[in-house]
Parts: C-alpha cells; structure tokens; sequence
C-alpha cells in the first residue's frame, strides 16, 4: 500500500503501515483519492527536524478528517493510533501533525533526519518515504523566514493512489472530483545571478559602504576626492635600520629607475628615524619591479619589509593647509591604487573614511603614532590659544569692573561733600 506524491520539487513515495494504524492509513488515502491534499503547500520547513504540510488553508491551522465529510460519521478529527512498534528512528518518516490528543485531521509531517525520539509516544505514525530522500535533503536545504515558512514555494502538485486496501466508505463518491484541479506554478525562484560565496559578497557591501562614506566626507569638505587613492608609483619601506640614511635608501633603490623622492620619516622632536620611509618612482613599473626585487632584502643588517604605500597624507596635508597640489599629485589622487602586495596593504577594505586613516598605511603603527603626535601637539597649541584668549577676555572683565566701582566710588564722594557743604550754609 503506497501513495506518489508529485511536488514541485521532485515525487515522493510513501508506503503505508496499514497494520498498525489503519484508521489514519484509511483517512490518507480517501483524502488523496478526493484530491484535498492537491495544490497544498509545505508550510513549514524546520532544518534537520520536520517539515509539515497537508492543510489546504496553507497556515497550519486548518484542515479536517474525510470523516468530516462524510454524512454516517460527521467527525472532524479521528484518535491516535499509537503503538510502540512504530518509532522515529529513520529519516522519511510520517506522521499525524495535531495540536492536541486524538485531534488528528489531515495534516501529516515528515521527519528530516534519522532519529527524532521526543516525538515517539506523542503522534500517530502511519508511513515512511520509501522513494525519494534526495527530494527531502532538497526540501532540507530551503531557504525559511522566521516562521519556518519557505521562500520558494514547495507545492503537493498532485497524488495518486498505487494501491488501496480500503472499500470508499459510503458518500465518497460523490466528494471525489471528475478530475484533478488545475495545477498552481508558483514563480521559479530567482536567484541571483552571478551568486558569489559570503565573504565576496561581504567585501562588495564593505566597499560600498566605504564609498558612501567617503562621498559624504566630500561633501563636508573633510576630504579633497571620494576617489583620493594612492599612487602606484609609491612603495612604503618598514623595519629600516635607524642608523639608515636617506641617500643610502635612495642609491640602494635607483638600480630599478628614476626616483622623485625618498624620505625617511623622522621624529619631529628628536629627529630620530622610525624606522619606515616612503620611495616614490618615475613609473609604476619600477615600483613593481623595486618591490618584487626587495622584499625582504638585507640592509645595513636589518632585513627590511616592502610593501605598496596606502598613505595619502602628502596630498591630504597640502589640500588642508591650502598649498597648491601639483599635477602628479591631482594625477595620483585621480589614479587608483591596485592594492597590490603580500602585507596588509593588499587587504585594503575601502577608502578613507576620515582624517586619522589618511595617513594609515601598511603596517604603520609608527605611522599612526606619528601622525597622532602631532595631532596632539596642534591640539594642545589650539588649547594654549583659546585659554590665552579666555584669560584676555576675563582680564578685560576685570578691568571693566574695576573702572566702574571706582567710578562709583567717586561718586559717592562728591555726593557726601556737597551734603556737608549745605549742613554748614544752614548753621
């Protein structure tokens, strides 16, 4: 005894256990033979647990018996069949879905994995999937919203009965309809298209939120360019010996091509090197060749790091301060860096998305110290001169005090002198 349930998905073959609960084994096929379960959805999917269909309401509350139906018997629900003999110990089985007691109807669930054990005991079981697990691992993998309800629409398109142990009860007949409903074919589920794995997809919304955010700091005139970037003719030199010199660096680098500048950043206090300098080449392609060539490399007994700079503190500091920007720098904040090499430079998430990460750059915690030194040190000159100007204006306060109580003062005093001048008339 087996029933073919056609879905929208694939077909599953359900055989029955007729022996052990045949009153819900009876139900099932009468409702199939009266199409009731045609067009009904899968209204609930729970991962690696159970999925639930059967109510033609497609809510899960709804749904009777073919008792209901049938005018000698005119029950909605039928009692529990449960026997020991019958456990959840495979994937595929099915089962009465009810909310309470011997309140079975015509919804059914089927288990989604091999052992379920809390549910032995509670429910009628009355078959198992003997054809088509492949279609429950498919039904597994579905998409749910918060309410266990799939996103794709899974349908029960059509059943047909392969075997029927039961005699139709009487008034059947004329609930069994002349042909099957008209099926409902939900719109294929579109999925994206070229769909990339999570951490690609995260990147692309990383870097879009990073251009809006940068748009922004231009529109607020915290930043020159949404698109600043650094040039690719700029490599950035890390782990320098402090006893090396700029024209050492300089000489050691011009073997791959004409050089603009290189500097190695100072302490603005001591003058002592940080031990990390800038280089910024001709062309690009010497900058490739300069970093795949020293990386790595030994000098003045240091082995030192190269990597593509990712700084734009240069052209920051000279659009904040009001110097003009000469053509190189307009042609580097135009170009975009490629954010290429084996260090954290490669790993740029976005562009700068304020003033402090400007002057970041591949592995620059000397860098960030640098710049946050002087920082601080304009921060504390602009605290000198705003208490300077509150001490002048509480001075000037003072003053203006001073003047007036002495101008009361005076007046009080002429006041009493020209009141004895008239007692000593009157005498």
């Amino acid at each position: 005894m087996a029933v073919l349930l056609e879905t929208s998905i694939g077909d599953l073959v359900i055989d029955l256990k007729v022996d052990h609960a045949p009153k819900a084994c009876e139900n099932f096929l009468k409702l199939c033979k009266m199409k009731y379960y045609n067009n009904c959805l899968v209204y609930s999917v729970q991962k690696d647990f159970i999925l639930q269909t059967g109510d033609p309401t497609n809510t899960g509350k709804g749904g009777a018996s073919v008792f209901a139906r049938l005018p000698a018997v005119a029950r909605k629900y039928f009692e529990d069949e449960i026997t020991p003999k019958l456990r959840h110990d495979v994937k595929g089985v099915v089962g009465m879905a009810n909310d309470r007691p011997d309140e079975n109807g015509s919804r059914f669930y089927i288990t989604l994995r091999p052992r379920v054990e809390h549910l032995d005991g509670k429910h009628t079981i009355f078959g198992t999937v003997a054809e088509g697990s492949e279609i429950l691992d498919k039904i597994n993998d579905v998409m749910v919203d918060e309410h266990d309800a799939p996103f794709e629409n899974i349908r029960i398109w059509h059943t047909e009965i392969l075997d029927d142990p039961f005699p139709d009860p009487d008034g059947l007949a004329r609930l069994i309809p002349p042909k099957s409903p008209n099926v409902i074919k939900d719109e294929d589920f579109k999925r994206i298209e070229d769909e990339q794995d999570e951490a690609e997809l995260q990147e692309r919304m990383a870097k879009t939120m990073a251009k809006s955010q940068a748009t922004t700091l231009e529109l607020l005139h915290d930043l020159p360019d949404a698109d600043i970037a650094p040039p690719d003719s700029d490599l950035f030199i890390y782990k320098l010996n402090p006893i090396t010199q700029d024209g050492d660096l300089e000489l050691i680098f011009s073997r791959f091509g004409p050089i603009k500048s290189c500097e190695i950043v100072r302490d603005w206090k001591t003058g002592d090197s940080l031990q990390y300098a800038f280089i910024t080449f001709e062309n690009a392609r010497d900058c490739e060749n300069a970093y795949f060539k020293m990386h790595d490399c030994v000098i003045d007994d240091r082995r030192i790091g190269v990597n593509f700079s990712q700084s734009v503190a240069k052209m920051w500091n000279k659009w904040r301060t009001g110097s003009r920007m000469t053509r190189e720098d307009l042609q580097g904040a135009e170009d975009k860096g490629k954010g290429r090499g084996k260090g954290k430079g490669g790993q740029r998430k976005g562009k700068s998305q304020n003033k402090a990460e400007d002057d970041r750059s591949t592995s620059g915690p000397e860098s960030v110290v640098h710049e946050r030194r002087g920082e601080a040190s304009r921060h504390i000159r602009g605290l000198h001169r705003s208490r300077s100007r509150e001490n002048g204006s509480a001075t000037a306060s003072a003053d203006s005090h001073r003047a007036q109580r002495g101008r009361e003062v005076c007046l009080g005093r002429a006041r009493s002198r020209s009141k004895s001048k008239c007692r000593q008339r009157r005498r």
